[in-house]
C-alpha cells in the first residue's frame, strides 16, 4: 500500500485518467474529488461488501426445485 500525505486542494494520479483531490479536510473527516472516465466503476468498500453478503444470502435462498424449473424454460 502507498501512502501519501496531501493537503487540501491537492491530488495524485492514478493511471493515465484517475485523479483524487482532497477537497477538504475537517473534524477528520477527508472529502475527496474523484475524476474517472465513465466506464470506471467508483463504489465505497463498504457498500460493495454489503452487496457481496446480499448476493451471498440470495444465492442459498435459491432451491433446487428453482433451478430445474429455470432450465427448462431455458430450454424452450
Amino acid at each position: 500500500m502507498l501512502v501519501l500525505a496531501r493537503k487540501t486542494d491537492e491530488s495524485i494520479v492514478i493511471g493515465d485518467n484517475v485523479i483524487v483531490k482532497i477537497i477538504s479536510i475537517d473534524k477528520g473527516v477527508v472529502k475527496l474529488g474523484i475524476e474517472a472516465p465513465p466506464d470506471i466503476t467508483i463504489l465505497r468498500s463498504e457498500l460493495l461488501e454489503d452487496v457481496k453478503e446480499l448476493n451471498i444470502a440470495a444465492s442459498k435462498e435459491i432451491k433446487s426445485d428453482s433451478l430445474t424449473l429455470l432450465s427448462k424454460i431455458l430450454q424452450k
